[in-house]
């Protein structure tokens, strides 16, 4: 979801400075936040907090900054151009989507309502049901819920943590350029295939 079909950024980096802010704590830059996220909300809060900040202020601040987020998921955050587009086309071609998420189930079951009704056929968000992205059971899960192999499938994301989960699934990988990581972090990460826009994506889904 983020960094791939949603420009999340705005919205997250609010909630961690406000969170932050809470507790008198130094803001971080949005550059910062973007180099931060990928591993979900626990990951991301601790990789913002000073140096030396102790485990109970951090786990204040992660209960804070959780419903703070849920409550402003949607002030600029947006799909990215070309991706709505691509989602319905895809969607016309027959082709089946989900979206996997390492950001709390809560807001990426909102956030898939909101900008992407009746185009994903399976959403999953962090939750303690299933272990997080770079662990393939939340990708596993979708591919079994839409009824498809892991060899029918490719997953589609813009970090590390998205190429890990795939080589983890067994599953083919498309890395993009738009989102959290620039394209030499996603070389350096292994990337085996990369496109720079979604229209080039579009090209490689549907040729």
């Amino acid at each position: 979801m983020d960094g791939t079909v949603l420009d999340t950024l705005g919205d997250l980096a609010d909630s961690v400075n406000r969170s932050l802010r809470e507790y008198k704590l130094p803001e971080v830059s949005l550059e910062h936040v973007a180099q931060s996220l990928g591993n979900g909300a626990a990951y991301l809060i601790r990789h913002c907090v000073p140096e030396g900040c102790s485990d109970e202020l951090y786990e204040q601040i992660l209960a804070f900054y959780k419903p703070w987020y849920d409550a402003h998921c949607r002030i600029k955050t947006a799909p990215y151009s070309g991706i709505l587009p691509l989602t319905e086309a895809l969607r016309a071609s027959g082709i089946r989507q989900a979206i996997i998420s390492n950001k709390p189930d809560s807001a990426v079951q909102e956030l898939a309502e909101v900008f992407f009704p009746n185009l994903m056929d399976v959403v999953i968000g962090e939750s303690p049901a299933v272990r997080r992205k770079p662990a393939p059971d939340t990708v596993l899960s979708a591919a079994r819920q839409m009824g498809l192999e892991v060899t029918d499938c490719v997953y589609i994301g813009d970090t590390e943590v998205d190429i890990e989960t795939a080589r983890n699934a067994g599953m083919d990988c498309i890395s993009v350029t738009w989102g959290f990581r620039t394209e030499k972090q996603l070389t350096e990460a292994g990337a085996t295939t990369i496109v720079r826009s979604p229209a080039e994506l579009s090209e490689k889904l549907l040729g």
